[in-house]
């Protein structure tokens, strides 16, 4: 395996308060890591600073070797790393397959032809197929989340980042979102998650992080992690979940 994504001693702040602080993190290409960790600690701050979604202050983050900060690796993100968020973000006015189609066509240059049948391709591969045709509002959140996934795919991303994607779902919609992303990890997808979802930590992942305050307090295989957390922090935080 080949690094893909590096961070070096990177901080963010907003105001006063230190979001982040000196993460150092790096990525295979092909792995799957779970960040979790209390509310507030910087997860989703972390994975929106390597997409730019949240420019970071210090240190350095790149892509295949691109900074980020620069335009042109500003522009390679954008192409290379796709993101799922918590509630979907797609245009209600758009229909599924619309939705799925803009940016390949705006940004790949694609057809609408290519672009078409790229995201039915998709949105089969996350089973949903046969609602390209609904606008966002028809469908239950799941399904709104699971085509998030698709119109992430269209892209065709060496990178996916999923920022705690399960969060806004019902309980009994989880479960579909979580078969695809395990799908996807099957299929040997570059993953970054921020989940409290625990068993899909255990089951997917390469590598579990967790973070408190803005740092990075440990980092082991699910194995370690959840049967012999070495920080009291982590410990901490297991015995308050189920996992």
């Amino acid at each position: 395996m080949s690094e893909i994504i590096r961070l070096h001693q990177v901080g963010k702040r907003y105001d006063s308060f230190q979001v982040l602080q000196g993460i150092d993190l790096s990525v295979e290409q092909g792995e799957k890591i779970v960040i979790c960790g209390p509310s507030g600690s910087g997860k989703s701050t972390l994975i929106r600073c390597i997409n730019r979604l949240n420019p970071h202050d210090t240190g350095t983050i790149t892509v295949e070797g691109q900074d980020v900060s620069t335009r042109a690796g500003g522009d390679h993100v954008r192409r290379e790393v796709g993101m799922v968020f918590q509630n979907f973000n797609l245009f209600p006015h758009l229909t599924v397959l619309d939705n799925c189609t803009l940016a390949p066509m705006k940004v790949r240059g694609l057809s609408r032809q290519d672009a078409e049948a790229l995201a039915m391709k998709y949105l089969g591969r996350v089973h949903i197929g046969s609602q390209a045709h609904k606008k966002p509002g028809q469908l239950s959140g799941g399904q709104q989340q699971r085509v998030a996934i698709a119109r992430a795919l269209c892209m065709s991303p060496k990178v996916m980042l999923f920022d705690e994607p399960t969060s806004a779902l019902d309980p009994e919609m989880v479960g579909e979102v979580l078969e695809v992303m395990t799908e996807l990890a099957g299929d040997g997808m570059t993953m970054l998650c921020v989940t409290h979802e625990m068993g899909f930590a255990r089951k997917v992942a390469d590598r579990v992080v967790f973070m408190d305050a803005g740092q990075i307090v440990e980092t082991a295989s699910p194995a370690e992690f959840f049967d012999n957390p070495q920080h009291p922090r982590t410990r901490a935080f297991l015995s308050q979940i189920r996992h």
